[in-house]
């Protein structure tokens, strides 16, 4: 949605929360707007990716660059390091990520694979525990990356969990677009994996999300069994089946996602 108010927006304006604070959904739009594919912008750059004139996006910018969040050379503004502080005041308020690290290293020694562990954000999963093997992959992922959730285990395995209503709200929401030839996009097929997910308490992804990756996932529950979080493996086609996936890799995942579950505190 632009962030310019016009005749199409005053309908979505109006049903907004009277307490909404559009100035602050602004200048986290204009910093929301920087990303690995592009680290730095031009003024006429931002004002294009956040759909705010130039002047809005000039003062946003000057006011992001005084309290340390943006740094300008030349014509090119560029995030700073500071603007990690955000991302780090939410996961030093979450217990599990401390549990799990050593849970999931012990893991990735075992079978020698990337083991992750994300929750739901909207429509996206947000990383928020990782432990990577040395070999390369096309997708690089760190802490706070996003990834749409139907396309990844770990999102479906979270999704899964949803109630009805929550889950038609992401359905609303979720733009379904292929990233490969494998990847399922129809809502009505999608619904039934999501199924079937739930009922066997994990998740396997075939190259949906890259050619050549596969991942399987099983959900990190509370003490009431709600899935506050997921844990996945990834892998390559070309060195693990389908087969040693499901036999050698899940009975460890789950085991691995039961104990950190048992080390959450209660809520």
């Amino acid at each position: 949605m632009s962030l310019i108010l016009g005749d199409n927006d005053t309908k979505l304006e109006k049903d907004k929360n009277p307490d909404f604070v559009n100035s602050l959904e602004r200048g986290l739009a204009v910093i929301k707007a920087f990303s690995r594919e592009k680290p730095s912008l031009t003024l006429s750059e931002v004002a294009k990716e956040t759909g705010m004139t130039r002047a809005a996006a000039r003062r946003f910018l000057i006011t992001l660059e005084e309290l340390g969040y943006v740094a300008q050379n030349e014509r090119k503004f560029t995030l700073r390091p500071t603007v990690l502080c955000l991302g780090y005041a939410y996961l030093s308020t979450l217990s599990f990520p401390e549990i799990a690290q050593p849970h999931m290293e012990t893991l990735t020694e075992r079978v020698h694979e990337s083991c992750s562990a994300a929750v739901l954000d909207g429509v996206d999963i947000v990383y928020v525990a990782r432990v990577p093997t040395k070999r390369i992959m096309n997708i690089s992922l760190a802490l706070g990356s996003r990834l749409p959730a139907f396309t990844t285990s770990l999102g479906r395995v979270l999704l899964a969990d949803l109630s009805p209503d929550a889950l038609n709200n992401f359905f609303k929401k979720a733009e379904l677009i292929a990233r490969t030839p494998y990847t399922v996009t129809d809502p009505h097929r999608l619904r039934e994996m999501l199924a079937e997910v739930k009922a066997q308490g994990w998740c396997l992804i075939d190259q949906e999300l890259e050619e050549g990756l596969r991942s399987i996932s099983a959900p990190i529950c509370d003490r009431r069994g709600s899935a506050i979080a997921a844990l996945n493996l990834s892998t390559q086609v070309s060195r693990t089946s389908l087969e040693q996936l499901k036999e050698e890799f899940l009975p460890l995942l789950i085991q691995t996602a039961k104990q950190i579950s048992a080390e959450l505190p209660p809520i």
